[in-house]
């Protein structure tokens, strides 16, 4: 007998009539998607497509000039509501400093705010490396790390506040194609392990084909479409199918000089 499939920790996020324009240029349209509880929702599409305005949005650096995002309902452009939810994020570049080590790098949220005792940080900043395989990396410098490493490490970091919501921005960017697979990996494990809601905007078909539930494609600050990997990857949609298969083909009449 299977054990229970384990509780959704995460929480519901709902984008409703999102729209967003700078100086006279609509960049979001009416953007509109939810994103289930416990659930990896992947945001693909080419550059320029919106994703990072969008982004900037769930984070609130952004506000949008119409339209509302909710989290379990409640409008998280009210403080009060926004402070009642435990939101991180993954940044595109791991956001590392430098004149720290791995451990104060991941411990540093919690170290800033005076939340837990150093033996209790400790303590969290090695459970949350050893989560994501870098157990031994806390008393190493950011720039001893891999790239790949550098990401394991960012996420451990936004591991530490126990979020409910974790957004991803290009999780696998500028990796060779054997770390964005251990780094796709590591967000399917860490989901099915703790049922955070996940959010991953991304170029990647390989990551968004791997570790969505669902996946919505954006073009010129539209979603156009909406489904399971399966169900993008029928898509009669001619804007889907050019992406999903952009690929170079050399001229087989072309010859090297």
């Amino acid at each position: 007998m299977n054990p229970p499939a384990p509780i959704p920790y995460g929480v519901n996020l709902q984008v409703r009539g999102l729209c967003k324009s700078f100086d006279g240029q609509a960049v979001l349209h009416d953007l509109a998607f939810e994103v289930q509880p416990g659930e990896i929702f992947v945001i693909m599409g080419p550059s320029g497509s919106g994703k990072s305005v969008l982004l900037k949005h769930l984070i609130g650096l952004e506000p949008p000039d119409a339209g509302e995002i909710l989290v379990n309902g409640q409008s998280i452009q009210t403080p009060e509501i926004a402070a009642k939810y435990r939101l991180a994020l993954v940044f595109q570049s791991g956001a590392l400093l430098n004149s720290l080590t791995v451990g104060e790098n991941v411990g540093l949220y919690l170290t800033e705010h005076r939340l837990k005792t150093p033996a209790e940080i400790a303590r969290i900043v090695s459970e949350k490396l050893t989560d994501v395989g870098l157990g031994d990396a806390v008393d190493k410098t950011p720039d001893e790390l891999s790239g790949g490493m550098k990401k394991r490490a960012a996420i451990a970091r936004a591991l530490v506040i126990e979020p409910q919501l974790i957004l991803y921005d290009e999780p696998t960017s500028e990796l060779d194609p054997l770390s964005s697979v251990l780094i796709s990996e590591e967000i399917w494990k860490l989901n099915q392990r703790t049922r955070v809601t996940s959010l991953i905007v991304t170029h990647d078909r390989s990551l968004a084909f791997g570790v969505a539930d669902r996946i919505a494609v954006m073009n010129e600050g539209r979603i156009i479409t909406i489904g399971t990997p399966a169900e993008i990857k029928k898509s009669g949609l001619a804007l889907v199918q050019n992406f999903l298969n952009a690929d170079f083909k050399r001229d087989s009449n072309h010859h090297s000089l």
